[in-house]
Order: structure tokens, then C-alpha cells, then sequence
């Protein structure tokens, strides 16, 4: 699977309202969970963001390949989010969902502090955070519930998935323990599968992915919305013309209207 193995992106930008860093909204095992969040000048409340960062399940942080969405969600007056999660190998499936899933509870419980509207929180992730973000906005349960998710090409059927490079995949032996998918094994890939979560409490998606992607199949967006519709939940595609990440369409700025695209389906979608 081709994934970006990068080095921290640092996105800096002069834009009005209060940043805060390295806030602590879990410790799992002993081990500190952080945020950064971005408040908006004014009284609000605001619409939220939680932003879920890639790097196939094994590397990156909140300040990593997701930052290119910082300023539009800033200039569009959303109070945002952006959080780490433990990481595989180490921490497998669930760990990495239940660290979204409490990272939402904190930011419900903080909703006053951070002035936002807890019935305008959305949930944005891409790559492994575009997973991440599917399957629990799928589930949405009532203690981490939100009310719109934005999907940037992450994987949601692990079963086809494996079958796409034959069974054999380290991205799932990282995640899930499990190189090889076997009639021994697929229940544990179905129950990772975000395809395989889509409750009637699913709020709108939104799946954004690039044509053109070597490393998450387009068709994994194309079968959860799919899905999502015949479980009569709304759900909308953007078509990008690029491979796998932001960090490669950015150079090409023709490719930048998935970034309007997204605040525009935000707004709709939570006014």
C-alpha cells in the first residue's frame, strides 16, 4: 500500500482567534492522548471539527498531513480540533476508534469552554483518519455523537481491501494483527470495516478521494456511499484528480476546490 511517510508539517498561518496546543483529553494506559484547538474570535457558539490525521495507522500527529484543512475550517469560523491517537503496532484495532470516540466525549463535556455548538460537531479524517472517522461516525453512538463526517480517502471495507492486493497487507497486520485475510480470520476484518458499521443513528457523509489513488482504491468511498444510501443516509462524493493525500494535491493548486467544496457541504450540512 503506498502511504506517505513524512516528516512533521507544521502549517502556521496568521489568521483571528486563539490556537491552544498539547491539551491532554485522554491518558489510555498511562499514556497522555493530545489536542490542539483553534477558537474563533466572537462570542459563538461555533461549528466544530474534529480532525483525525493519517499515516497508515503507524505514524503522524495532529500536526501532520491534515493541516492542509486547518485554514479554510479557521476562515469559515469553525472551532477545530486536531488530535493524536495511539498508534499501531503497538495499540491495534479498537484502540485507535475508541481514542476518537473519547476525544469526542472531551469536546462535548468542554463544548462551553471552547464555545462550540454540540449540535453542529463534525468529524474529519484522511487516510488511516479517513478510516478512523468512518466507523465511528457509522456507529455514532449516543455518548459520541456527531452530526456530519467528511471522509478523505480512507479504507472501509478491510475485506475487500485485502482482496485488492491478494490477501496480503502490512497496513492490516499493523491495524488489525492480521496479514493475511483467511476464512479464519474474516470476521475480524468485517468488524474493523466501517461498511459493516452503518447504524440508523449515521449522520451525513461526505467522501472525498482522489481518482487516481494507488493506495486506497476510489472504489472504497464509491461502496460506503453506496451503503450509507441504501441505509437512507445521505452521502456525497468529491472527485479529486490526484493519487493518495493532500500532501500531493497541494502543489497543484487546480486540485484545491475539494477545500471549498468541503467547508460549502459543512455549512449546509450543520446549519
Amino acid at each position: 500500500m503506498a502511504m506517505r511517510w513524512m516528516l512533521p508539517l507544521v502549517f502556521a498561518v496568521a489568521l483571528v482567534g486563539q490556537t491552544q496546543r498539547d491539551i491532554e483529553y485522554a491518558r489510555p494506559g498511562g499514556e497522555p492522548q493530545l489536542l490542539d484547538v483553534f477558537v474563533p474570535e466572537g462570542d459563538g457558539p461555533f461549528p466544530a471539527a474534529i480532525l483525525v490525521h493519517g499515516g497508515g495507522f503507524e505514524a503522524g500527529d495532529k500536526q501532520t498531513y491534515i493541516t492542509y484543512i486547518f485554514e479554510p475550517l479557521s476562515k469559515a469560523n469553525f472551532v477545530w480540533f486536531s488530535i493524536n491517537y495511539r498508534l499501531s503496532p503497538r495499540h491495534r484495532f479498537p484502540a485507535a476508534t475508541d481514542d476518537v470516540e473519547t476525544a469526542i466525549r472531551w469536546v462535548r463535556r468542554n463544548a462551553q469552554r471552547y464555545k462550540v455548538d454540540v449540535d453542529r460537531i463534525a468529524l474529519i479524517g484522511e487516510s488511516a483518519g479517513g478510516h478512523l472517522v468512518s466507523y465511528v461516525g457509522a456507529r455514532n453512538l449516543p455518548t459520541a455523537r456527531v452530526a456530519a463526517v467528511v471522509s478523505f480517502y480512507g479504507i472501509h471495507d478491510f475485506v475487500s481491501f485485502a482482496a485488492n492486493y491478494k490477501g496480503d497487507s502490512p497496513v492490516t497486520e499493523r491495524f488489525l494483527g492480521e496479514r493475511y485475510l483467511t476464512a479464519r480470520n474474516t470476521e475480524r476484518f468485517v468488524a474493523a470495516s466501517p461498511i459493516a458499521q452503518i447504524s440508523h443513528a449515521a449522520p451525513p457523509f461526505l467522501m472525498i478521494h482522489g481518482k487516481k489513488d494507488a493506495g486506497v482504491p476510489f472504489a472504497q468511498s464509491v461502496e460506503m456511499c453506496a451503503a450509507l444510501r441504501e441505509a437512507s443516509k445521505p452521502c456525497e462524493i468529491v472527485e479529486v484528480d490526484g493519487g493518495h493525500g493532500m500532501d500531493h494535491w497541494e502543489p497543484d493548486p487546480k486540485l484545491h476546490s475539494y477545500k471549498t467544496k468541503m467547508i460549502e457541504w459543512l455549512q449546509k450540512t450543520l446549519q
